[in-house]
């Protein structure tokens, strides 16, 4: 990553310091001065060579998955580090029982929605299932669709025979990230959404899995479900950073899905979800207070009313 890049800032005690990405520090423009501005500091967008800086670094990598413009502007202001637009937006957004629903047509529309909204903000495009399996121009014209709506980076499920086709990608100047463990597009093949790498050898195939990834160009990878430890020796196997999504501690970095981190599917409790809001119970209280004020007639109010 070029130090030039980074923003130059007077610290009130001190010299200069780099502002690395999405270091949403507030600073104080003209020490000493009793009418002292306070800003907040530009922050320069994170670029894919931030992604093993960091990993190289010690700093974890922070990944949100969004899938819509009201909620990405949300995310633009919050110093959570990436967005991945997730093929899981045929669940969340359009109801299907699973990703299988999702088309390119879907992902990029989608990934155009949350590119206006935080175009501040790195982000993943997901291929959507059969997107990579049907031969080299059918998914570099994915890949061109996703790119085009405003990915910086596209992710593809898996790596059994498709590796030439993510070292294509990769040598097309498109940085691709990897997704091993539970690949919720092979859920007919593995049974359902479970654990995986539960076993010696499943950790043996996965670290082999990622391996090859790492050839092929990936220059990250998403863990879902898999055992900590599993997760923990992948990530010191690799150069290249592990984002987890019940992965445990040990990864790179963690993702969670946006509606998920704010609790609005309450009935959605895997065991490594963390809430931070409950903002189903919040929007249904809204509602209905609401509909109160408009049956009891308190809405809209003359000061909410034009003369």
């Amino acid at each position: 990553m070029s130090n030039r890049r980074h923003l130059k800032v007077e610290a009130q005690h001190g010299g200069p310091k780099s502002v690395q990405p999405n270091d949403a520090r507030t600073i104080r423009l003209l020490p000493g001065s009793s009418s002292s501005i306070e800003a907040k500091a530009a922050v320069r967008p994170m670029t894919v060579l931030d992604f093993q800086k960091m990993k190289n670094e010690g700093r974890k990598i922070s990944m949100i998955t969004c899938y819509d413009y009201s909620s990405a502007r949300a995310v633009a202001q919050s110093s959570v580090d990436c967005i991945l637009v997730g093929d899981s937006v045929a669940m969340t957004m359009h109801g299907y029982p699973n990703t299988l629903s999702a088309t390119t047509t879907m992902m990029a529309m989608h990934t155009a929605a949350v590119a206006r909204g935080a175009p501040s903000k790195f982000i993943v495009g997901d291929m959507p299932f059969l997107s990579y399996r049907k031969g080299l121009k059918e998914a570099m014209d994915c890949v061109h669709e996703l790119m085009s709506a405003g990915a910086h980076s596209v992710k593809l499920e898996g790596v059994r025979g498709h590796a030439e086709i993510v070292r294509h990608i990769a040598d097309s100047g498109v940085p691709v990230m990897g997704h091993l463990g539970l690949t919720p597009q092979s859920v007919n093949q593995l049974g359902g959404m479970k654990v995986q790498a539960k076993t010696d050898a499943a950790v043996e195939l996965l670290a082999s899995q990622a391996r090859e990834l790492e050839d092929a160009g990936c220059f990250a990878l998403v863990l879902e479900c898999v055992p900590a430890e599993a997760a923990r020796k992948v990530t010191e196997l690799l150069t290249i950073p592990t984002i987890g999504i019940g992965a445990g501690p040990a990864v790179s970095g963690q993702v969670l899905v946006y509606q998920d981190l704010l609790g609005l599917n309450p009935s959605f409790k895997p065991k490594f979800l963390r809430t931070y809001a409950s903002a189903f119970e919040m929007i249904h209280a809204a509602l209905d207070s609401y509909n109160d004020d408009v049956k009891r007639g308190e809405f809209p109010s003359e000061n909410e009313s034009y003369s």
